[in-house]
């Protein structure tokens, strides 16, 4: 069989499988039945085992036939010729994406086969497979998105996905706050995002991944905008990488997400959706290159997020949070490898620490319960013998430090100042215009209401005493 046609089957499958998986999981959730969750376990076992074995079969076909990029072409899905817009559907098989997508299948995977014990009887366990099959969606569309516009698709299905499954135990308050604030931060990044595809557009005339990255073949590639334009589209995307991974000023949402279930903080925040503004810098990568002085951004941003996420990690007081910042102090080296250039090291290391910190993170309830066990045998708590000695010649150094590492930098505080309450003020204003608006307006029809009706009664009771009298 041609390895053309071997690519194209198992492209399709690997795009197939989490589409059946979501529509199985709707039809479950609007039975509003209970005793599913074998047919569920089956459902996802089933299809992200298909569209893992699919990813390798892709991967094996590229080599065996020595393309470096292989593309499925689906066409122009809307065609404006007036306003030279058109919404093309492509995803792009390359050294970029399917190691991304294998691993995506892989650590689904896991951590599905983890949840149907985790969440075994749960009333919750249809409704986060749903949202857990939606993240599997988002996250293979963006993986193999070769269009802006096919990746914002993808990375508006995560963003959903995590801010639900953040809020998942609904019946308490924390989840919920927790949940509206990653949402709010995801909807700043996701404004960013489009305001960078409304620039590549009129920059270019089309959102294709090419007129960033070029044609050939990922990470040898030349942007074919110029420097001004690389810094203006980048810096955009920069934006809404820097809020989807939680780097600096919007890493305050990331240790608030743990309020979800383990198994989604394991998928989400410690193996792919942190990962995903990470993996956008690695696709946009020579538009980095084309700029010096967003390169420049990018190297600060990550190494700036690196040193706060390691201070932080060091006063947290639960091991979720704990492992939040870790994974955060990794994001950043990994956006400021990017920064630097060195694509390959950043993206090995981008897929080894997801894997290292899905383990770590699905391992964390069970560690807490044998420490108790270890230290109920022992009669004593477990102290490490040597404890770390810093800054104590500078005492109010370290308090300060200290109190910045509690208080995590502040940054919760500066967004609700700066730009939570001042965005609250302007739509509470605008609200208070409109009633004001609605309340003169209305005023204005009801009175003329009443006046047609006023006329059109002394009408009727003419034409009633015109007939009386005849």
């Amino acid at each position: 069989m041609n390895t053309q046609v071997l690519f194209f089957a198992f492209a399709v499958v690997t795009l197939v499988c989490p589409v059946v998986l979501f529509l199985i999981s709707t039809l479950v959730a609007l039975s509003n039945s209970r005793n599913r969750e074998r047919e569920i376990s089956k459902a996802t076992l089933v299809c992200i085992s298909f569209g893992f074995l699919a990813s390798i079969g892709v991967a094996a076909t590229m080599i065996y036939s020595g393309h470096p990029v292989e593309a499925l072409d689906l066409g122009d899905w809307i065609s404006i010729h007036e306003e030279n817009f058109h919404f093309h559907v492509v995803f792009i098989f390359d050294r970029l994406s399917v190691p991304f997508l294998i691993v995506t299948y892989l650590l689904c995977g896991t951590v599905g086969a983890f949840t149907t014990q985790y969440l075994h009887r749960e009333p919750g366990f249809n409704r986060f497979f749903l949202l857990y099959s939606l993240f599997t969606l988002g996250m293979v569309v963006s993986t193999l998105a070769g269009t802006i516009e096919v990746l914002f698709f993808g990375w508006e299905l995560v963003g959903l996905s995590s801010a639900l499954l953040v809020g998942f135990f609904h019946s308490r308050e924390a989840p919920v706050i927790n949940g509206f604030r990653v949402w709010i931060i995801y909807r700043i990044a996701d404004a960013a995002f489009l305001m960078a595809a409304v620039a590549l557009h009129h920059s270019t005339g089309d959102g294709g991944m090419q007129q960033m990255t070029g044609v050939a073949a990922w990470p040898n590639v030349e942007s074919v905008l110029n420097s001004r334009q690389a810094f203006g589209v980048g810096i955009l995307l920069v934006i809404a990488a820097a809020g989807k991974s939680a780097l600096i000023p919007f890493s305050g949402w990331l240790p608030r997400a743990m309020e979800g279930p383990t198994a989604s903080s394991a998928i989400f925040y410690g193996a792919l959706s942190v990962h995903l503004g990470a993996y956008l810098l690695l696709r946009v990568s020579p538009l980095i290159a084309a700029s010096p002085a967003l390169a420049v951004v990018v190297v600060v941003l990550g190494l700036s997020t690196a040193l706060y996420a390691s201070i932080a990690e060091r006063v947290q007081a639960d091991i979720k949070s704990a492992l939040a910042f870790a994974s955060l102090t990794q994001v950043g080296v990994i956006v400021a490898e990017i920064g630097m250039g060195w694509q390959y090291l950043a993206l090995v290391h981008l897929l080894g620490h997801a894997m290292m910190r899905t383990l770590q993170m699905l391992r964390a309830p069970s560690l807490l319960r044998d420490y108790f066990k270890l230290e109920t045998a022992l009669g004593h708590r477990i102290v490490s013998s040597q404890q770390p000695r810093v800054l104590t010649r500078f005492p109010r150094l370290r308090n300060s430090i200290y109190r910045f590492a509690l208080e995590r930098g502040y940054f919760d505080s500066l967004l609700n100042n700066w730009i939570a309450a001042p965005f609250v003020s302007v739509f509470r204003r605008c609200s208070k215009w409109e009633s004001n608006w609605i309340a003169v307006w209305g005023a204005r029809f009801d009175s003329s209401k009443d006046d047609e009706s006023g006329s059109s009664q002394i009408q009727t009771n003419i034409t009633d005493e015109e007939t009386a009298d005849a």
